[in-house]
C-alpha cells in the first residue's frame, strides 16, 4: 500500500472518537443536524420501503426517523458504543434491526433492499473501498429502489474523501447505460443531498 494514498479511517478511529465524547458531532442537539434530517426524510417517498439498509447510523437519531418509512430497517456502524446508545432510542420500534458491521469487509449478503441510506459516511471510505462498497449496494438494491445521498461538503482533513466526491462518484452510474438514474437533488449550505434510483 502506498503510504502517501488517503486509507479508509479504521473501527478503531470510531471507537476513539467516541471514547473521547459520547456524541461527537452533536447529533441529538445540532441545529444543523435536526435541519439536514429533516430534509433527509423530505427526500423519500411517502409510501413506505419494504426494507432500509442505514451505513453508520451512529447514535441512532436519523434511524429513528427513518423507520417510519420502513416495513423492516437494518442500521449498522463500525463502532459498539454509538450501537448501545441508538438501540435504547430506537428500543420501541421493532421494525428496526441494530447490527456491528464494516464495510465493505463484510455486508449483509443474504438480504435485498429498496432503500440504502448514505448520510455522512461515504467519505471515510478511501475510493477502492467505496468502489467495493458501491458494488455490493448496487448489487443488493432492489430494481427501482432508492439510494439517498447526504454528505458533508467542506473537505475535513482527517477523510480520505469529500463529500463531493462521493456524490459524483455514484452519479457517476447515472450514465445512459449505467444502473442508476438520478430523482432529485440539491445542495444546501454546506451539505449535499441526491436521490439515486436503480433502474
Amino acid at each position: 500500500m502506498n503510504p502517501n494514498q488517503p486509507h479508509t479511517l479504521p473501527p478503531t478511529y470510531f471507537d476513539e472518537v467516541y471514547r473521547a465524547n459520547t456524541d461527537p458531532w452533536n447529533f441529538e442537539t445540532s441545529p444543523y443536524e435536526q435541519t439536514k434530517y429533516a430534509d433527509t426524510v423530505s427526500a423519500l417517498r411517502t409510501e413506505p420501503y419494504a426494507s432500509g439498509f442505514e451505513v453508520g447510523c451512529s447514535l441512532g437519531v436519523l434511524t429513528q426517523l427513518l423507520a417510519p418509512k420502513c416495513r423492516q430497517l437494518l442500521a449498522i456502524d463500525v463502532a459498539e458504543a454509538p450501537l448501545v446508545r441508538a438501540r435504547q432510542r430506537c428500543a420501541h420500534l421493532p421494525q428496526v434491526e441494530f447490527q456491528r458491521m464494516t464495510l465493505p469487509e463484510e455486508f449483509p449478503t443474504d438480504r435485498c433492499f429498496d432503500l440504502v441510506v448514505l448520510s455522512e459516511v461515504g467519505y471515510y471510505w478511501a475510493m477502492p473501498d467505496l468502489q467495493q462498497t458501491s458494488a455490493k449496494l448496487l448489487e443488493a438494491l432492489l430494481p427501482g429502489g432508492h439510494l439517498l445521498l447526504v454528505h458533508w461538503t467542506p473537505a475535513v482533513h482527517d477523510y480520505p474523501l469529500t463529500g463531493d466526491e462521493v456524490h459524483d462518484f455514484f452519479l457517476s452510474h447515472t450514465a445512459e447505460a449505467g444502473p442508476l438514474r438520478h430523482v432529485h437533488g440539491h445542495r444546501a449550505p454546506q451539505y449535499r443531498l441526491d436521490l439515486l434510483a436503480r433502474r
